[in-house]
């Protein structure tokens, strides 16, 4: 059953004495979600983006302004009334015309992460972050609280179809993904910070959303979890409990003998796997997570550590939990296509593309994967990790990267992962950059044993949608 708490007000809804607020790349999916909260709480909401998509649509449908392109006459000429504060990601140049025209008119130009501190320290909240798994934990989280009826508000970066949405409004508490690629997240705090990993993407570089070096960014999640309240970890990875010695309080999860959130008895098949949670030694339940992947038990576990700490019934939480299909992007099945299993995934750095192949071969299926290489600087970053981390997969098309604005680097391209695994032995690698012929190839081939899986952060999405036919749901990050 789908939870629609975003009950929208009409596009000639007045807003006496509320704000008006003016969103630069409305169509992301961290922005449309703020578009989407801020209007709940009745505040007037426009935005703009470069180019149109599902989510710019849906805004519309929503009764949410949005124009197509970014211009200074977006605050000029009033579009939709007069702006009170117009907000943007670190991402967007300070001599942008739209956030000049604002400095300029004595608007307040508002970064988005002072907005989401905002939203976190309004009352109880939640603020989950780490490198991997932050979309999928927030997802979980949100959705076991609303399972046990804690009514939970909701901030995340993928479409959860529990709520039909990227957002959620509710009572409380706030769950938020707090996104570590946004310097200024580290400035911010939250009653309980849940921390899933540590390691080093989006460092290097010049671009605004990446960190000079993985010891400043650490230094950042370290700093994030002092200005919480407590903090719950992951005991399964090294090193956390290091960054979380300023910590007010720790708890932490996992399967280590020395968490105190444990699961145990693992017991996984081709669609999932079933465990039990114990707290402190005491048995709290029996849990199901229905995605593959001993990275999606610590998810959900995490989910039912924040659900016991902020007094959620344990039975009511896990079935929600056992019901749940993921967020969009993550383990996303997608259909079918000759009886072989098409699956999307987000996944595009080595530690999220080897949880990705193990998931896959839990299904017990052949593990064919297409995977598109997430910009210049990242592949050259880690094309050896890339590629080890692929060498499970029975048979992987490599598409080339994708650029995501970074000029091409010189010497780094796609065929740098094929030309490593093919020397380490791998015999179904191949360098694909033509979409129609990676299409046709499956097409023809795709049987009920396969699963395919379409992996990365560009655009390879649209491929499975393609192989599936008309039809296919899906939200592209």
């Amino acid at each position: 059953m789908t939870d629609s708490p975003l009950s929208q007000p009409t596009p000639d809804t007045t807003y006496p004495g509320q704000p008006h607020y003016h969103l630069m790349g409305i169509g992301g999916i961290g922005m449309s979600a703020f578009a989407r909260l801020l209007r709940a709480r009745g505040a007037q909401v426009s935005g703009c983006d470069e180019s149109k998509s599902e989510l710019t649509a849906q805004l519309q449908a929503e009764g949410i302004a949005v124009d197509i392109g970014h211009a200074a006459a977006h605050v000029t000429g009033q579009l939709h009334g007069k702006i009170d504060v117009l907000v943007a990601s670190e991402a967007v140049p300070k001599s942008h015309p739209e956030l000049v025209a604002a400095r300029e008119a004595g608007i307040e130009v508002r970064p988005r992460m002072a907005l989401l501190d905002e939203l976190l320290r309004a009352g109880p909240s939640i603020g989950v972050i780490g490198t991997h798994g932050k979309t999928t934990t927030t997802s979980m989280i949100a959705v076991a609280l609303a399972g046990a009826g804690l009514d939970p508000s909701a901030f995340v970066g993928g479409i959860v179809p529990e709520f039909g949405s990227n957002a959620r409004v509710g009572a409380g508490p706030f769950v938020a993904e707090v996104d570590e690629s946004d310097r200024a997240f580290a400035e911010l705090g939250s009653q309980t910070a849940v921390f899933t990993n540590a390691e080093d993407d989006h460092v290097g570089g010049n671009q605004a959303t990446y960190w000079a070096t993985v010891e400043e960014q650490h230094a950042g999640f370290a700093r994030y979890v002092a200005q919480s309240d407590r903090v719950l970890l992951c005991a399964d990875w090294p090193g956390l409990d290091e960054l979380c010695a300023g910590a007010k309080e720790i708890l932490s999860y996992g399967q280590a003998q020395d968490a105190d959130y444990r699961a145990v008895n693992l017991r996984p098949d081709p669609d999932g796997t079933s465990f039990n949670v114990t707290f402190q030694g005491a048995t709290l339940g029996e849990a199901r997570v229905g995605l593959p992947g001993v990275h999606n038990v610590l998810n959900a576990l995490a989910a039912l550590a924040v659900n016991h700490l902020y007094g959620g019934e344990f039975e009511a939480a896990a079935a929600a939990l056992a019901a749940f299909g993921g967020p969009g992007r993550r383990w996303q099945r997608i259909g079918t296509l000759n009886g072989a299993l098409v699956i999307d995934d987000y996944a595009h750095n080595a530690t999220k593309v080897a949880a990705a192949v193990q998931a896959a071969r839990q299904t017990g299926r052949r593990v064919r994967v297409v995977f598109q290489p997430h910009r210049y600087l990242r592949t050259q970053q880690s094309w050896p990790r890339l590629a080890d981390a692929l060498m499970d997969a029975d048979e992987v098309l490599l598409l080339d990267i994708a650029a995501a604005s970074e000029t091409p680097i010189e010497g780094i391209h796609a065929t740098l992962i094929s030309e490593r695994m093919t020397g380490n032995g791998h015999t179904g690698v191949s360098y694909l950059p033509d979409r129609t012929e990676v299409l046709r190839q499956l097409r023809t081939s795709a049987a009920p044993g396969d699963v395919i899986v379409t992996m990365g952060a560009g655009d390879v999405w649209k491929l499975a949608r393609e192989l599936v036919g008309p039809g296919a749901a899906g939200v592209s990050k």
